[in-house]
């Protein structure tokens, strides 16, 4: 029996694999390999499908956000309120630009920012709320927004998971004052290799993220204003994404169609507790991410936990899964505190021993689905 992968790329190729050798070829004999028409266009085309007036692309998703908190001039001594569940790109940027990443729990049911806590965490310090649309499900910006607004904080959008998710009819990334997304090849907009993308309606952030993604310099040559990084996306990844953007709505709604199959063969096995979309929102589900229930008592040391075992049963089967995240950020070593105790953030701790995400992509098959559906309840029986 064949194997069924966390994520497949090659189903989409098959049926895309035709422009994107046009497109890769093109650029090839261009002669054009950075910058260019393509990277431009791809900006104007991401612009218009997000809803703001900037799109400034780069070298990844992380380098986005990175550029994001360069350009509002984060620095030493500024505190940054994001969540300790995501991946490490989050807090490793804000750590980069010399600031200081403060943690706030997050919600059991859609494993966002806790926007309840997010207020009890500001100080005098705080410059930015970062919050990530996890997995594909948009955070509350309305709420969050108003937070924001009312202590005169910037809201930078971790958009690396939700590319086309919505809060109240408008696209995630174009709500805050910047988004950051990413296009890692796993993302719902993926390129072929790295690639990731600022918008604001802005236009100085705009100005100030093309400075410092070139060296700090605006228009090629050796004049430099500032201390800038090389991100730059590749023409080749700017064709390929431009046509890859033209069949992501599509995408969705087939992550979409998967992720309701999934609820209705799920919905009655019991052990497990099942992710939500919020009210008011369109998720993307790039990840279709449940809970295991039973999971080992919280830890700094790494334990098996149920979850751990029924996933190992599940490889056995040849389903398999993957743990996003299995230590939350404020435990890794590089942010743990030498007095830290489990339970200082109760619950992305108890998430970290108990999520488990199945596969998820756009061509997974209704027997595939089923398939995983009855391995997982064999394993929980």
């Amino acid at each position: 029996m064949s194997k069924i992968p966390p994520f497949d790329l090659s189903e989409q190729y098959k049926v895309i694999g035709d422009e994107i050798n046009t497109a890769v070829l093109a650029v090839l004999a261009s002669g054009r390999y950075i910058g260019g028409a393509s990277v431009e266009g791809f900006e104007q085309q991401f612009a218009a499908y997000i809803g703001t007036l900037e799109c400034v692309a780069c070298n990844s998703g992380t380098d986005a956000l990175y550029l994001a908190l360069r350009a509002l001039n984060i620095k030493p001594g500024d505190e940054v309120i994001t969540t300790p569940f995501t991946f490490i790109a989050t807090a490793e940027v804000i750590s980069a630009v010399g600031a200081m990443p403060v943690f706030v729990d997050i919600e059991a049911g859609t494993f966002n920012l806790d926007l309840g806590q997010v207020e009890a965490a500001i100080t005098e310090r705080t410059r930015v709320i970062l919050p990530v649309h996890l997995f594909g499900q948009p955070v509350d910006m309305t709420r969050l927004m108003a937070i924001a607004q009312s202590h005169s904080l910037t809201v930078v959008e971790d958009c690396a998971q939700a590319v086309g998710a919505e809060w109240a009819e408008q696209k995630v990334g174009s709500i805050g004052h910047i988004g950051c997304f990413s296009f890692y090849p796993t993302k719902n907009l993926g390129a072929c290799g790295d690639g990731g993308a600022v918008t604001t309606h802005d236009p100085t952030i705009a100005a100030t993220i093309r400075l410092l993604r070139d060296h700090g310099r605006r228009a090629g040559g050796y004049y430099h204003e500032a201390i800038g990084v090389n991100s730059r996306l590749d023409a080749i990844q700017a064709a390929i994404l431009q046509i890859k953007l033209r069949y992501l709505d599509t995408w969705n709604q087939q992550r979409r169609a998967v992720a309701d199959r999934y609820r209705h063969l799920l919905q009655h096995i019991p052990g497990i507790v099942l992710p939500q979309e919020p009210a008011g929102g369109k998720g993307v589900w790039n990840q279709y991410t449940l809970r295991i229930l039973g999971a080992a008592s919280h830890s700094l040391e790494p334990t098996e936990s149920r979850r751990d075992q029924v996933r190992q049963q599940l490889q056995a089967e040849g389903v398999s899964s993957m743990i996003y995240y299995p230590l939350p950020l404020h435990q890794q070593p590089i942010y743990a505190v030498p007095d830290q105790h489990p339970g200082q953030l109760p619950i992305a701790e108890q998430a970290a021993t108990e999520v488990l995400s199945l596969p998820m992509f756009p061509e997974l098959a209704p027997d595939e689905q089923e398939r995983v559906a009855y391995s997982l309840k064999d394993c929980l029986a």
